[in-house]
């Protein structure tokens, strides 16, 4: 088990919050939901920053309904974190204001590293730094309509090896009064493949040293989180796929900053499956039913479970219930008293690389040239 080194900062910075220890559950798109982040929450004792799934600007304008669920944070969340997606200034700008203005979260953080199809297709997440100008005039209308609250942005390395962004989107961050920057360290063409290159997540340290640097990608255990601040000098860590079917991470991400080992979790089956219920419980609730809580729940169970005995038949089982009974009855037909696998820390969710990024026609003719980007490519709904 790791403990904590004296060169580890364990305050990070994010305008008026100390976050402590500097660990933030990265936005995905639905599973960060506030059922999973109360989830997260309870096992770190309330310490981290833990973010909303990505809100498109132009649903947050219009009050699409399913928005304003996302944006539902429960009463003991502080700070309140929304994450963003828009591509159009004038929608950010107005998305901004409204949560500011409307006291709808603490703190906000711009999605630029989103790497699927129909965000790019419209120029979205991690195609948008590759033109500076456009990522600028974002920023400038964020930060002008945000007031006191922090801005933050997380991004990718670029589009691909051919473009890449990140330094020239860093300075750009820092010029326009960014509080901190978040990096992936793949680029979009790798989507969640190969390994991330942390070494990119130092040169970013290195070339914005006035503003907190996050690093993302690959930490799949808490000795992960601790070897990305070491080797690369970041602030903070910020987790997504290595949180899946496993929110007691963020124990053992505590544990790991404040020096205590002893305070990791290897919880037994019988206690995953407590957890897997609970979390099914929560998404009930907060869907306000409780079968479609369930069926939501559906596509957590082979995370949960991955490295444990179980059978392919019952894995299929546990994945197609309906009911808070069904899940229960199946789950006590396991073994129970399985202690947690050793091959159970290592990699989880996507790991497709290698894809072609979809990207609006003519889009890396010119980085500065942002012609024809307006309200029609916005996206008109939230969750990614």
């Amino acid at each position: 088990m790791p403990t904590a080194s004296p060169t580890v900062n364990t305050t990070l910075p994010i305008g008026p919050h100390a976050v402590q220890p500097p660990v933030v559950l990265a936005p995905m798109a639905g599973i960060t939901n506030a059922p999973f982040r109360t989830l997260c929450r309870e096992y770190s004792g309330g310490k981290g920053l833990f973010v909303s799934e990505m809100i498109t600007t132009r649903a947050l304008v219009e009050r699409n309904e399913k928005t304003m669920q996302l944006i539902r944070f429960d009463a003991s969340e502080q700070p309140r974190s929304i994450q963003l997606y828009g591509v159009d200034p004038a929608t950010v700008g107005k998305a901004v204001r409204m949560i500011a203005e409307e006291d709808l979260a603490d703190h906000i953080d711009l999605n630029f590293g989103c790497p699927v199809p129909k965000v790019t297709r419209k120029g979205g997440g991690s195609a948008l730094p590759f033109k500076r100008n456009l990522l600028r005039a974002i920023l400038r209308e964020a930060v002008a309509g945000a007031g006191d609250l922090p801005v933050t942005m997380k991004m990718r390395k670029g589009i691909d090896d051919d473009h890449i962004t990140y330094l020239d989107a860093g300075r750009i961050a820092v010029e326009e009064g960014v509080t901190a920057i978040a990096l992936h360290g793949r680029t979009a063409a790798q989507h969640y493949g190969g390994t991330a290159d942390w070494e990119a997540i130092a040169r970013l340290k290195e070339h914005v040293p006035e503003i907190p640097v996050l690093g993302n990608g690959d930490i799949w255990s808490a000795d992960d989180a601790l070897r990305m601040v070491r080797e690369t000098g970041c602030d903070g860590v910020v987790v997504g796929r290595g949180c899946l079917g496993r929110p007691w991470l963020f124990a053992d991400l505590v544990a790991a900053f404040e020096g205590r080992p002893d305070g990791y979790v290897r919880p037994t089956l019988r206690e995953v499956a407590d957890a897997m219920v609970r979390h099914a419980t929560l998404l009930g609730e907060w869907i306000g039913d409780q079968s479609r809580g369930v069926i939501d729940f559906r596509k957590h169970v082979a995370w949960y479970l991955k490295g444990f005995a179980v059978g392919s038949e019952m894995r299929r089982r546990l994945a197609v219930t309906s009911t808070l009974e069904e899940l229960r009855a199946g789950l006590d037909e396991l073994d129970l008293d399985q202690p947690w696998p050793s091959g159970a820390d290592g990699p989880r969710g996507r790991t497709s690389g290698n894809n072609r990024v979809v990207l609006p026609d003519g889009w890396l003719k010119d980085p500065y040239d942002c012609a024809g980007v307006g309200e029609d490519a916005e996206l008109d709904t939230s969750g990614g």
